[in-house]
């Protein structure tokens, strides 16, 4: 179960003040799974209906049957937003295939939104240390990735900030959506929080990042009392009214009490005793939670089963929900483990083609990069 967070702040992202330019963090270094073992030509058209778009991908169900991942990273912002893709829609993609997700974020992909100023030098350094960053992804040397990643942001900052305009104190404020809520901040809080941006901008402009730090820190101690009214925290009450419990009166005071224990834990940033307790309520509610009937539980997957295969994963699944709720995990593992070896096939046979898309069509209209 997915514990309860508050936003207490707005973390200030590079996007937020101006400062927007693809980084390496934004190509996370996943574990992809590799692209079905399906006869498929290293260049393709695929025809068929968007079933669902995510940022710089698409998901197509192809007119032959088949799942299609399209990656649209080397198309440009301005280019994804005129395609104007909606679930649904008829689409035709050219492209190429690729073996893994993380091999759609080439370094062309990363450069393309850096500022212009980069010299060819350091252009070439970066490229270096991209391609090392996807030698170690696959190899999941995932802390040296970060090393690389700090290596990499020294060489483009300077450069962000030399051709970053912050937005003003008043925009920055804005942004944060305490109109839209009633909230009035104070005219003497708003003068100091308005010298302390200035303050701050000037700091991070010098790149003086550890002084910055402290400057921000400040900003945020003023508006904490406003983000606490912006954001105030989900009581228990409403954190269970969308979820279909059977709880008894005497276990609904435990887990009141352990929920209020975990929230309290998460704003005194006391890390190790907050997961402790989540920990702790997760188990004790897990038992009361009505699990799905097992034909709502089908209806997540995009494929047909076998009559023959539904009826044993319908005795199996009744069975590992009734050991879940007694508690014994030990015996309903053996019942999920082997549900997930019966659907193994289906997964495999409807696994994602993965394709890097290099030419659109949508109604008749065509993009390339």
């Amino acid at each position: 179960m997915k514990k309860t967070t508050k936003q207490a702040w707005m973390i200030v992202s590079a996007l937020t003040i101006g400062m927007a330019v693809f980084t390496p963090h934004q190509a996370e270094a996943t574990t992809a799974k590799p692209t079905n073992e399906i006869t498929v030509k290293d260049e393709q058209q695929i025809k068929g209906t968007v079933k669902s778009i995510s940022g710089d991908s698409v998901m197509i169900k192809g007119k032959d049957g088949k799942n299609y991942y399209i990656g649209i990273q080397k198309f440009s912002a301005e280019q994804i937003t005129k395609m104007n893709l909606v679930e649904g829609q008829e689409i035709s993609v050219e492209g190429s295939l690729v073996k893994d997700y993380s091999d759609f974020y080439t370094f062309d992909v990363y450069k393309k939104d850096l500022p212009k100023e980069i010299t060819k030098e350091d252009l070439a350094k970066l490229e270096k240390l991209f391609n090392q960053t996807k030698k170690l992804e696959k190899e999941e040397k995932y802390d040296e990735v970060d090393k690389i990643y700090l290596e990499m942001d020294k060489i483009t900052k300077p450069y962000i900030l030399a051709s970053w305009v912050p937005v003003s104190f008043e925009e920055f404020i804005e942004e944060y959506g305490f109109s839209e809520k009633n909230i009035v901040i104070k005219e003497n809080d708003k003068k100091q929080l308005k010298a302390i941006y200035e303050q701050w901008i000037k700091l991070e402009k010098s790149g003086k990042e550890e002084q910055a730090q402290v400057k921000f820190d400040e900003f945020q101690k003023i508006l904490q009392p406003y983000l606490d009214a912006l954001y105030p925290p989900v009581t228990f009450e409403q954190y269970i009214s969308d979820m279909e419990l059977d709880i008894p009166t005497e276990a609904l005071a435990k887990l009141k009490a352990i929920y209020k224990d975990a929230q309290k834990a998460e704003k005194d940033k006391n890390d190790q005793l907050s997961e402790k307790l989540w920990g702790e309520f997760d188990e004790m509610i897990k038992p009361y939670m009505k699990p799905l009937s097992f034909e709502d539980y089908l209806s997540d997957f995009d494929f047909e089963i076998k009559a023959k295969d539904k009826k044993q994963l319908k005795k199996l699944y009744e069975e590992a929900i009734a050991l879940d709720k007694k508690g014994d995990y030990e015996k309903s593992n053996e019942k999920w483990n082997a549900i997930d070896n019966i659907l193994k096939p289906y997964y495999e046979a409807n696994k994602e083609i993965l394709i890097s898309a290099s030419k659109v069509t949508i109604k008749g209209k065509v993009y390339q990069p």
